[in-house]
């Protein structure tokens, strides 16, 4: 995957144990913190199997991240498909919010998809962050469903 860089950010994946817990900390603060999402399902084991990605402004504070899961992980969410890969966990702090950094991840974890092989990227998107992901070239599929409390629809891009 290539590192995209700005004057103001980095996006990449997330190599090292410091990584992974600035991810986390992003998480915590826009699920649990600012959505209500209960800290016991924010976390769940496919965090140790899942690509992270993150993205750090040039002085090193986390402004977003993202998660891609592969192969077993994702089939129970994109409907026992192998060669799509599952999208989540897509949060980007509240002060970054408008600097493309969201759309960034996305790409960031396309570019990882593709890079293992997959045919499409599927994820569970906020009702009211459709908007967002359909510029992304992401359709919806299916009924509205809830997730932690909040209204979400499947949708899917090929690669």
């Amino acid at each position: 995957m290539s590192t995209e860089h700005s004057a103001e950010h980095t996006v990449r994946v997330a190599e090292d144990p410091a990584d992974l817990e600035a991810c986390l900390a992003v998480r915590k603060e826009v699920f649990v913190r600012e959505q209500g999402v209960d800290e016991a399902i924010e976390y769940d084991a496919y965090d140790a199997v899942a690509v992270h990605v993150l993205a750090v402004r040039s002085d090193g504070v986390p402004l977003g991240t993202g998660r891609l899961l592969t192969g077993g992980a994702a089939t129970a969410k994109t409907g026992a498909d192998e060669t799509v890969g599952s999208l989540g966990r897509l949060a980007v702090t509240r002060t970054a919010r408008g600097l493309g950094i969201g759309a960034a991840l996305v790409r960031a974890i396309e570019d990882v998809a593709r890079a293992r092989g997959l045919a499409a990227v599927d994820l569970h998107a906020q009702t009211q962050a459709l908007g967002f992901y359909e510029r992304l070239g992401y359709e919806a599929y299916g009924p509205e469903f809830p997730d932690a409390g909040i209204p979400h629809r499947a949708m899917r891009r090929a690669l």
